[in-house]
């Protein structure tokens, strides 16, 4: 494609950020204006739920100073919300007034928490979890705390449970699904994890709803099953996952399905718009078409973007990795293990070091590792490997890693020959 003269990137994430410096980084001598709808430079989500919670004093974990787009060049507008995206001009308007236009647009509009619509949602003492505003809030909210309830027992809800716990808040965690974390690991994670928080003492109810949010007021109270139990909390936490920014792609007649659907270049259905991130769908490596909620997800893609845009294409081809800390334990996962049929694991789950090799039609898919970096990181060496890695290979070398990857090194270069 030719490389257009001005850039228009819309969501100041890190998937806006990394896609703005990897322009300049790369060369790109034209204009690139980064536009966001929060008022503060793109900063780290990650802490948010997690060390940020703990520390003495809250602030804003900012990615990169101002002097950073200065030095760059890179127009940041702050603050103002894209509403309309007009295709036919390229550009962009928003909520202040304002009109962007560019040659080319890079949709980082990211994701947003889903609601849980019951009655009592809006109550003071009930909180969602994704901007840093609101982890502030959540903070100060769990000072005083005495009793959290978390609704949703995903990444978030677990990371902010465990610490509570810390702060010997009585806490209690409740998923409508069967086992926690059930979208996102295995069935032997999912085990692990949930004696992990039980042993910390949180109460943990699976395959239960939510009916009401109780309280007095204006304030929270407590929090009604649909069994009629009630659970007092004077903080209430929802965290049942996020739904993807496309309002604005709707706006445009662009194709959407759970999320901005985007080529293997990450183009959208527009050949001069293109998306990434939380908000992009995309086909990822067995095939399926996925949308990925992870900080490595959003700037690998926001430079797979700007390398195409410098006129260096590739097809998007990262191996996803994810990592939750809960409590004294680093979950790390890479690949993607839903919907795996087979699960291997190495290690001792009891003495809190162990892997899970998961593999989809007898070949690795992902491996889960807690407290085990050095799987971790083999892991990723070895599925970026073009060759497949059957199950058969993986109990021969008894998973010691180092073997499982020289042997298929060998095996690759014997192929070459």
């Amino acid at each position: 494609m030719t490389s257009p003269s001005s850039v228009l990137i819309v969501g100041a994430g890190h998937a806006g950020l990394q896609a703005a410096g990897s322009l300049r980084d790369g060369g790109f001598a034209g204009d690139i204006t980064l536009l966001g709808n929060e008022a503060h430079h793109p900063y780290q989500r990650p802490p948010l739920s997690k060390a940020g919670l703990e520390l003495d004093s809250f602030s804003t974990p900012t990615i990169r100073p101002p002097r950073y787009f200065e030095e760059r060049s890179i127009k940041v507008v702050l603050g103002d919300k894209a509403t309309r995206l007009d295709r036919s001009r390229r550009r962009v308007l928003t909520s202040a007034g304002r009109e962007f236009v560019a040659d080319h647009i890079i949709l980082a509009t990211g994701a947003s928490n889903r609601r849980l619509s019951i009655r009592g949602e809006g109550l003071r003492g009930v909180f969602y979890l994704r901007t840093v505003d609101e982890a502030r809030a959540l903070r100060g909210a769990l000072h005083d705390a005495k009793r959290l309830v978390v609704i949703g027992a995903g990444f978030i809800g677990l990371e902010v449970a465990a610490i509570a716990r810390k702060r010997a808040i009585v806490t209690t965690v409740i998923d409508i699904d069967n086992r926690p974390m059930a979208r996102a690991v295995s069935p032997q994670m999912s085990g692990y994890i949930l004696g992990l928080h039980t042993a910390a003492g949180a109460e943990v109810i699976l395959n239960t709803s939510v009916e009401e949010i109780e309280g007095c007021d204006g304030t929270v109270q407590s929090v009604r099953l649909a069994s009629g139990e009630k659970i007092a909390a004077d903080v209430v936490l929802i965290g049942i996952g996020a739904a993807p920014n496309v309002d604005l792609a709707l706006g445009a007649s662009l194709q959407v399905d759970n999320g901005i659907l985007a080529d293997e270049y990450l183009t959208t259905s527009d050949s001069d718009i293109s998306a990434i991130g939380d908000c992009a769908s995309f086909l990822a490596q067995h095939g399926q078409r996925v949308r990925l909620e992870s900080v490595q997800n959003a700037t690998d893609q926001a430079r797979s973007v700007a390398a195409k845009l410098l006129g260096r294409s590739q097809p998007y081809a990262a191996i996803p990795w994810f990592w939750s800390d809960q409590g004294d334990t680093k979950l790390q996962i890479v690949g993607l293990v839903s919907g795996c049929g087979e699960m291997l694991v190495s290690g001792n789950p009891g003495e809190h070091s162990f892997s899970v090799f998961c593999f989809r039609e007898g070949k690795l898919a992902g491996i889960e590792s807690v407290n085990r970096p050095a799987d971790h990181m083999a892991g990723r060496r070895l599925l970026k490997l073009s060759s497949a890695i059957q199950i058969e290979s993986v109990v021969a070398a008894n998973f010691d890693m180092k073997v499982l990857e020289a042997d298929v090194r060998a095996r690759e270069l014997e192929a070459m020959q």
